[in-house]
């Protein structure tokens, strides 16, 4: 009699135990398997579904039981979401963090292949997505991994990055004045706006200066700052499609008198002193070890008097306590380094201010913009979503489903204070010590 039960048993009913063992209890979101069979809380009007498409898909937990086993099954296609994907992240975004995701004992994971079995999914390791980025040889942070890895992330193909990113064609966190407000009509494209007004304020730039774009992305930055302030700029990229977009809408613009764009790693600038200094979105792809050296370099290509703007990605000093922690010494590999910024490292707002202050440099205004960040990639998803077949034929459906889940994964962890974004104003002090700054934010705290 057992027999003849277990033999109608449905696919759900055989992934229930690999599922509570996942999830620690019933799943918080209903899970459809290949036959039509679910298992979870009831359909609601509009609720999200976690699609089970194949054994693979169990198969691969199999061999990776950890986040990037579950990264692998949604880009190759074997994990699915019907209905609104943030919301059913939302409800798995444990099984994605670093410090308290799937840690399975050995009991658990005997529990997951015994479930594999009496499904049929046992079999070779099915090999990872070709959107994944094998890990990188050579001298961490060298001058050539770090193009290696720059590349992978950035050059996708300009017109892709402009579908999500919208015309602005800014990477970076963008500015709302109206947070808050549900009945703001300020736009994605208003918002990037605002943000480089806000750091070109915050620089104090003026005509005829001379401004320093690390990492220029697609020269927004450097486009605004010589379009409204008449300010020469050069802006450095290591990727070869920014180097080559930047400088096209630089001259669409009619700035390209003003804008130079070169294709250089940072620690080839040579050519200072410079007025002031962006680095926007590129802190985070410097590295640990090497952040002092950055952060040396850029005081030596400053004037005295001179002001440096660091907007970057950081990271709450106990998150990163708990991920050495948990990391012991091991490097693993994550969803974000596999896929989406290798050799990327993060480091707390307070950590970045001891290396500037430990440069020379005096640190005079930081502010947090982490809510700002989950709004902006919210944004993004949306474009993404709303284009997503010329997305996919722009790139691959692969390299698009990593986009969506690297973005609605971003924009939980900022809402949830996992990760959050801060603006680092930094002066070199002239040879009396002295800062040149405006005695109070009023001159750059408001942009309309």
């Amino acid at each position: 009699m057992s027999y003849l039960v277990a033999d109608r048993a449905t696919v759900a009913d055989r992934l229930r135990p690999v599922i509570t063992t996942i999830f620690g209890t019933e799943p918080p979101v209903r899970i459809r398997a290949w036959d039509g069979s679910t298992i979870g809380p009831a359909e609601r009007d509009g609720g999200p579904t976690l699609v089970v498409r194949n054994r693979r898909a169990l198969r691969r937990l199999v061999w990776s039981p950890n986040e990037v086993g579950m990264a692998r099954a949604f880009v190759a296609g074997d994990l699915a979401v019907e209905g609104d994907f943030i919301a059913a992240l939302d409800q798995m975004l444990h099984l994605f963090d670093s410090t308290n995701g799937m840690h399975l004992t050995s009991q658990d994971k005997r529990t997951i292949v015994a479930s594999a079995l009496r499904l049929g999914a046992i079999g070779s390791n099915p090999p990872p997505p070709p959107e994944e980025m094998r890990p990188t040889s050579g001298l961490l942070h060298s001058v050539r991994r770090d193009a290696a890895a720059i590349g992978h992330h950035y050059n996708v193909g300009n017109e892709f990055y402009r579908l999500v990113l919208g015309e602005s064609m800014t990477y970076s966190c963008a500015y709302w004045p109206e947070l808050d407000d549900p009945a703001a009509t300020t736009t994605l494209e208003q918002a990037q706006r605002n943000k480089v007004e806000l750091i070109a304020r915050k620089l104090g730039l003026k005509p005829g200066m001379r401004l320093l774009d690390v990492g220029c992305g697609w020269g927004t930055m450097a486009i605004h700052a010589a379009r409204e302030y008449g300010v020469h700029v050069v802006g450095v990229t290591n990727s070869h499609e920014q180097a080559v977009g930047a400088a096209k809408r630089a001259a669409a613009a009619g700035v390209g008198d003003l804008v130079e764009i070169r294709e250089q790693d940072y620690r080839d600038i040579d050519d200072g002193p410079y007025d002031a200094i962006s680095s926007i979105g590129m802190a985070e792809h410097v590295g640990t070890d090497q952040w002092h050296t950055y952060a040396s370099l850029l005081y030596g290509l400053l004037k005295p008097g001179g002001r440096l703007l660091s907007h970057q990605i950081t990271q709450p000093p106990t998150v990163t306590e708990k991920i050495e922690s948990h990391r012991k010494g091991k490097t693993e590999r994550t969803f974000i380094t596999a896929y989406v910024f290798p050799d990327g490292e993060l480091q707390s707002s307070g950590w970045i201010s001891d290396q500037l202050e430990s440069a020379g440099f005096e640190v005079r205004d930081v502010e947090s913009l982490r809510e700002h960040y989950g709004k902006t990639l919210r944004a993004w998803v949306t474009n993404l979503e709303d284009h997503w077949a010329e997305a996919v034929q722009l790139s691959s459906v692969g390299r698009a489903r990593v986009w969506r889940l690297y973005m609605a994964g971003s924009a939980l962890a900022f809402e949830r204070n996992r990760i959050s974004i801060h603006q680092v104003l930094a002066v070199r002090p002239d040879r009396k010590g002295h800062s040149l700054m405006p005695p109070t934010r009023a001159s750059y705290a408001t942009v309309d």
